[in-house]
């Protein structure tokens, strides 16, 4: 993806709101809008933004995961299974 293809003034976005939002559904690639040359925001399509929100999920569990593993925060497998056999047992 190249952003530099999709960079916009903010008074472009003024004057083709609904042009961008139809570019932006088909294309699945965001739009940074500038102010004073500055970059200020990013646009996106809702599945773009969707699956951007479900990849950080993921990733945070990954890491978490891995901070657990590096804190020794971990059982053997079969330890756990056997305990979650001894508990459906008991009820």
């Amino acid at each position: 993806m190249k952003l530099s293809s999709q960079i916009k003034p903010i008074s472009y976005l003024k004057a083709h709101a609904a042009e961008i939002v139809r570019n932006l559904s088909g294309k699945g690639e965001p739009l940074v809008i500038t102010q004073n040359g500055e970059a200020k925001v990013v646009i996106q399509d809702i599945e773009s933004y969707e699956q951007t929100q479900e990849t950080l999920a993921l990733l945070k569990i990954l890491a978490l995961g891995t901070r657990q593993i590096e804190e020794g925060k971990v059982q053997p497998s079969g330890d756990v299974v056997q305990r979650l056999r001894d508990r459906r047992k008991d009820c």
